[in-house]
């Protein structure tokens, strides 16, 4: 290719809204075109790395075993009523054809690929199989934001496995883990696994993979001795001891008058007791398709409330809950809940709502301090052993310097973004849409799935993001082009002889090489290749009258003198 016929538009300044170095540099280096809020056009810059991610992840989920196919963007609605999902599905975009009839715009394809098994897995011995595609996906993201990593159309592998057992399942389950390793590290990521919630997806067994990066959206949690890791919506902790005296305890709670104490740093400092011992309220709204409804969760004062915990406890309660939102005053004072002073006993008479949910960290307290739902009054000397029937849940986000369950070291964040999810699916598709297969003895069962996605133009983003570095791209074993050629002086015959004869050598060769023939400044051209972020650069200049070449390697802007006489032969031994 030459530079003097190749598209690639690049901008001295970065746009207004453009504020993490991968969308900015996406943007000033030419590989993309924002047409839309979360909508971006591929440039051929773009389209030539996100080609070298699809062979990367195509070789390997061939070698894995993986059949490719590709679904239709759009997918019958019906489909999605038979799930169970269309309701729940927060992102989802209609469309409607001019006889009416409701489709889907693909956000994911769990629906369509059971529909395609459900027609043609007929017995056991058909099984296992592994379905995938590398397809467009559309999400309706309210704020999409950050360029390609929270865009609303995307580009995603995914793939879904059907099996006869669940002890199949998770050989496959493994299979892919080991197949995003080997992707993962072909693009040479610092990576990690860790342990995640399925969200909208479902099913259980899931596992994230998550690029380290200053700027990722998701907080992983890990531990300083052990291998455990796990995003913090998921992330577990040892339960959580105090040494410290407790509160004035009675097998009778009973009440105490706090004039003006309505937070944990008050009512701690009032009875001066350690937080551990105070139990606290947070309330939220929990959200239907068209009501909502009061949630209240109780927890140990020094504890805060993750809310995809907090929204999982409210599905396992009621499965049409969709989200789960902040409750202002006026929301508490509808209920007549008095701000500060919430607690579980008596809490029946002021609501009938069936969210009252527990951290399990205080199943079974002792000696805990809790809001009268009173204004200006709590009890003391509470004891959760003496009722009944509560409903206790993982509810608490795991705080920096909590020990780990798993070891009992301390637990640390971290910063990622994920580039890849896989889930065991179980028959969370399958059962409800009534796709069976025949067992050997005769009798009918619902496939057992797994499900893997992989964002493959988010991976773009996520590169650059752990590689870039201050004058522009880094991309590794995805470079657009392994070698940029550039002559430093149009006007010299003997440069642009020479350049052009071995840019027509490597080419002969099969090595991708760019040629930088226009008419610009050598100051331009080497700005260019600096942020495109070619892997080399041949600097064919002044000093080849001396037969000395200069090659600068991208990454870590590395400067090599060659010579001229051998520089095919040096240049393929390196490329």
């Amino acid at each position: 290719m030459r530079f003097s016929t190749f598209f690639a538009p690049t901008l001295k300044e970065a746009p207004k809204d453009a504020v993490l170095k991968s969308h900015i540099y996406l943007l000033r280096a030419g590989y993309i075109h924002q047409i839309g809020s979360g909508i971006y056009n591929f440039l051929p810059l773009a389209q030539i790395v996100m080609d070298k991610i699809k062979t990367i992840v195509r070789e390997e989920m061939n070698r894995a075993g993986a059949n490719e196919i590709t679904m239709g963007f759009l997918t019958p609605t019906s489909l999605w009523e038979q799930s169970g999902r269309y309701e729940k599905y927060s992102e989802l975009a209609l469309f409607t054809d001019k006889k009416g009839a409701s489709f889907v715009l693909g956000p994911t394809h769990e629906e369509c690929v059971t529909e395609i098994a459900k027609t043609y897995i007929k017995s056991y011995k058909q099984l296992p199989l592994n379905l995938y595609q590398i397809h467009l996906k559309f999400r309706d993201e309210l704020r999409p934001r950050f360029g390609l990593l929270r865009a609303r159309e995307f580009v995603m592998k995914d793939a879904y496995s059907f099996h006869d057992s669940l002890e199949s399942l998770n050989k496959e389950f493994i299979n892919m883990r080991d197949t995003y390793v080997r992707i993962f590290r072909r693009l040479g990521l610092d990576f990690r696994i860790v342990e995640a919630d399925s969200g909208a997806i479902g099913g259980s067994g899931s596992r994230e993979f998550m690029v380290l990066a200053e700027c990722g959206e998701d907080t992983i949690v890990t531990c300083a001795k052990c291998d455990y890791a796990s995003n913090i919506e998921a992330a577990v902790r040892k339960p959580k001891t105090c040494d410290e005296i407790a509160p004035q305890a009675t097998s009778n709670y009973h009440k105490f008058e706090t004039p003006n104490v309505k937070t944990i740093d008050e009512l701690s400092k009032f009875f001066k007791v350690n937080p551990f011992y105070l139990m606290k309220a947070v309330v939220k709204k929990a959200i239907f398709k068209d009501s909502v409804d009061i949630a209240i969760f109780f927890m140990r004062g020094q504890d805060m409330l993750e809310d995809t915990k907090a929204l999982n406890a409210l599905q396992a309660i009621d499965a049409s809950v969709i989200d789960i939102a902040d409750a202002d005053t006026a929301f508490l004072e509808s209920y007549k809940l008095p701000q500060g002073s919430i607690g579980p006993i008596h809490l029946r008479a002021l609501t009938s709502s069936r969210f009252i949910i527990f951290d399990k960290e205080l199943e079974n307290g002792e000696d805990l301090i809790c809001g009268a739902n009173e204004h200006g009054y709590h009890y003391v000397g509470v004891q959760l052993e003496e009722f009944d029937d509560l409903y206790y849940r993982d509810l608490v986000a795991v705080q920096e310097g909590d020990s780990c369950a798993k070891c009992g070291g301390t637990l640390r964040y971290s910063k990622g973004i994920e580039v890849g999810h896989i889930f065991k699916l179980e028959d969370k598709y399958s059962k409800p849409m009534q796709a069976n297969f025949l067992l050997s003895n005769g009798s009918s069962m619902p496939f057992t799935m797994g499900c893997y996605g992989l964002g493959v133009s988010r991976l773009i983003s996520a590169i650059l993001e752990q590689k870039a570095d201050e004058k522009g791209c880094v991309w590794g074993a995805v470079s657009p082009f392994k070698i940029d050629i550039i002559i430093s002086n149009m006007k010299n015959e003997e440069e642009v002889l020479f350049a052009t004869n071995l840019y027509t050598q490597l080419q002969e060769k099969g090595i991708e090489v760019i040629l930088d023939d226009r008419n610009e400044r050598f100051g331009s051209k080497i700005a260019d290749f600096e942020l495109i972020g070619f892997e080399y650069a041949l600097i064919v200049g002044k000093r080849l009258a001396e037969n000395k070449l200069e090659l600068i390697k991208r990454d870590g802007l590395i400067k090599t003198e060659y010579s001229s006489v051998n520089i095919l032969e040096s240049l393929l031994g390196i490329l």
